[in-house]
């Protein structure tokens, strides 16, 4: 296919050339017919005037600058598209920002793409000018890439680790309140029915983790990664449990501690700013960790997992929450749309890889639940509150940011429904000599 044939019933004549000037190049219609093959699911319109696809698609994507087609061009796939994206340079019209799911399902599942052959490729480019293959400076909301990051530390260190958590945490508080909900709840919930509200669904989760630590009162727990102190309060308010939670997000712990505060829970809950591997040593009957894997390192496990067992008494039970992939074979590190965006220097293993190190660190494990099906509910909840407080949250971290997120959790409600990456809690027991772990023979919790 050359760059002026039309793909047969697909595409649309391209406009005439803009005000003022003559078209002496590829349009950006050129462009996209050189790199699809087939119909297109969805018509593309771009600055210059030109179009390509049906008219009457139900999703438009408009390249709206010469920065954005600069950018698709600059850095092939997701990273690409994701800066021109949030930087405004390309809209997806047809869907809300806040939930922009079933754009991203038609371009995955519709929209074939090709490697035009290089006598091709190149003509593109000389047509198009080299200057297009200068990459444009990144938006703000991008973070600098891994080999970038070294002057913040080694990878995991304390240090580097502080910085990668409050480039996601700390964006706004009165944001995520709005896109979390009532419950300040940033992991996967769990549905009895698809008909529950998220509420219900957060309650659910965190009454799950405490059945399956056996929470009573009186009892000590130490909440790892406690985000905004959910856990921490649900543990107190609800078992009277005598709950610490530690973050390394200083704005989710100030939160916590107004929370508590505000409820009146100030006796038994206590949320500290404060790195996991800081956190007392004194000996806590429960640990759970929720939501805290995913930032320490695959490399770490060991080190991780040892530091919880050495803070929990013989006979304790731990609870891991954890996104993880969908086999030990995938690579650990994720994407660059989602390390550079959302989760800088984050690491997923396969479930076989973390039960195994948490087997190696000296548990013992007696339950897992693969819970994945229930994070893709929880995404589309989340996107649904973003699409509802979509102006505020504009406001409050500006458009760009606001479309990070949008983008960010329907693709990754996606990945969940399809089996790309899972979500997995396991528990486990500190045993005690001779083996005892203090287990029942069967549950002595509702699954």
């Amino acid at each position: 296919m050359s760059l002026t044939d039309r793909t047969p019933g697909a595409a649309s004549a391209p406009a005439g050339p803009p005000a003022g000037g003559r078209r002496t190049g590829p349009t950006v219609a050129d462009v996209v017919r050189a790199v699809t093959t087939g119909d297109l699911p969805v018509r593309v319109t771009g600055y210059d005037g030109s179009a390509v696809g049906p008219a009457d698609a139900g999703i438009t994507l408009a390249i709206r600058t010469e920065r954005g087609l600069s950018y698709l061009l600059t850095a092939p796939g997701d990273l690409g598209m994701a800066r021109a994206y949030v930087s405004g340079d390309l809209g997806l019209e047809g869907v809300h920002p806040g939930d922009p799911y079933e754009a991203l399902r038609v371009l995955k599942d519709e929209m074939p793409l090709r490697m035009p052959p290089m006598g091709e490729a190149l003509a593109l480019v000389k047509g198009l000018g080299w200057e297009r293959l200068m990459p444009p400076p990144p938006p703000p909301q991008e973070a600098a890439p891994r080999w970038k990051r070294v002057v913040n530390g080694l990878r995991h260190s304390r240090t580097r680790d502080s910085t990668a958590i409050s480039h996601h945490y700390d964006v706004s508080n009165a944001f995520y309140e709005k896109v979390l909900g009532p419950s300040m709840t940033y992991t996967c919930a769990v549905f009895r029915s698809p008909g529950d509200t998220l509420e219900e669904a957060q309650r659910a989760k965190y009454d799950l983790v405490a059945g399956k630590l056996a929470l009573k009162p009186g009892m000590r727990l130490l909440d790892v990664g406690c985000g905004w102190g959910g856990m921490v309060r649900h543990a107190a308010r609800e078992y009277g449990v005598k709950a610490l939670g530690v973050t390394l997000s200083r704005a989710q712990a100030e939160w916590a501690r107004a929370a508590i505060e505000r409820e009146g829970l100030g006796e038994l809950a206590e949320v500290r700013h404060l790195d996991y591997r800081d956190a007392p040593r004194e000996q806590f009957d429960a640990i759970s960790s929720i939501g805290l894997t995913e930032h320490i390192g695959v490399r770490n496990y060991p080190a991780y997992f040892g530091a919880l067992r050495s803070r929990l008494k013989p006979g304790g039970r731990l609870l891991n929450h954890c996104i993880t992939r969908a086999d030990n074979r995938a690579p650990h590190r994720s994407g660059a749309f989602i390390d550079r965006y959302v989760f800088p220097d984050g690491e997923l293993a396969g479930p076989g890889r973390l039960i195994s190190e948490i087997h190696d660190a000296g548990f013992e494990v007696h339950h897992e639940e693969n819970l994945r099906q229930h994070y893709a509910l929880t995404l589309a909840g989340w996107c649904r509150n973003l699409v509802e407080h979509w102006d505020f949250c504009v406001g409050e971290v500006g458009p760009g940011t606001a479309r990070v997120w949008g983008l960010y959790m329907a693709g990754s409600r996606m990945a969940f429904e399809r089996n790309g990456i899972q979500l997995h809690q396991v528990l486990a027991t500190h045993n005690g000599p001779q083996g005892v772990d203090g287990y029942p023979l069967r549950p002595d919790w509702t699954p």
